[in-house]
């Protein structure tokens, strides 16, 4: 059995369903057979960075890792919106005014918090029961409605241009789920009375997985040629270490495997992951001292 996550470093011009597969290629490479692969949050083929992929049991994780938080740098460069908002759109809107440093600098505080944003017309949202970017490479007109994000932390990192008239601005953002980097970036364009777009975004984090844990598509190639699966797959508990663990006895653990609710437990209220030794049986639900099962893992070694 094969159960974890490879965090892949997405090249340029990959897509997300290409690194899935690219990792279910090499697993069958090497011999593995035929075994179940998801990714944890798309990221654009003209995006790079942090594309966690969860094996085996850890696919059960990765609606919990669509949810989690995320930061990007990502390169705005002021003076032309493509319909896209990125590189690969045609030019829409153009403006000569060039923000100055300390504009941007003090723009940046009004973004942070929960604000209302509008997602890119090009991106996979479905609008009336179609993708959004099918209708609008159609040439349809229409509305993608407004969400609500969370921007926790937003940085200016490198800058080009005189500090009275910038070219482009690579930023750090903290975000939400459902945050539209390309969205920010335009917004942030027009709220210093310019219009810009996204000229290079990298994914630095996803959830609790890092580019420090990422390895390069050569590297993940190199497990289909005969390397080892240790060097490149990190156990199903790694994307857990957001939520404390929970430890069961053998008689508990069997318990949690049959679906059963345990009572009488001293701990608080929330979300654990429970374990029996150092093997996770299950994520949990703790209300009131009951323990209910809300995934459970098939995984050796647990108490049978």
């Amino acid at each position: 059995m094969v159960d974890g996550w490879i965090i892949l470093d997405k090249p340029l011009e990959l897509g997300s369903t290409q690194g899935v597969a690219a990792v279910k290629r090499n697993l069958r490479e090497a011999g593995l057979g035929k075994v179940k692969v998801g990714h944890g949050g798309t990221l654009d083929p003209l995006a790079t960075g942090v594309l966690p992929i969860a094996v085996g049991e850890a696919t059960k994780l990765c609606g919990r890792m669509l949810d989690a938080s995320k930061e990007y740098a990502f390169t705005v460069r002021f003076g032309e919106e493509t319909d896209t908002l990125d590189l690969e759109g045609k030019v829409v809107a153009s403006s000569a005014v060039r923000p100055p440093l300390a504009a941007l600098q003090s723009a940046l505080g009004e973004f942070l918090g929960p604000i209302e944003q509008v997602p890119p017309t090009y991106s996979a949202l479905m609008i009336e029961g179609q993708r959004a970017y099918d209708r609008a490479r159609a040439g349809e007109d229409f509305a993608m409605p407004t969400r609500s994000v969370t921007i926790r932390a937003l940085t200016l990192e490198a800058r080009e241009g005189a500090d009275d008239a910038l070219e482009a601005a690579t930023l750090v953002a903290d975000v939400s789920k459902g945050t539209y980097i390309r969205s920010l970036a335009r917004d942030i364009a027009r709220a210093l009375g310019t219009v810009g777009h996204v000229t290079m975004l990298r994914r630095l984090r996803a959830g609790p997985f890092g580019l420090r844990q990422a390895i390069s598509l050569d590297k993940l190639n190199e497990v289909g040629k005969g390397a080892p699966l240790e060097r490149v797959l990190l156990p199903l508990e790694a994307g857990l270490v957001d939520i404390p663990a929970l430890d069961l006895d053998p008689e508990q653990a069997r318990a949690v495997r049959q679906g059963r609710v345990l009572t009488g437990l001293p701990c608080n209220d929330g979300l654990f992951w429970a374990r029996l030794g150092r093997v996770p049986v299950a994520l949990v639900e703790i209300s009131g001292g009951s323990l209910t099962v809300a995934r459970g893992f098939n995984l050796t070694d647990v108490a049978e």
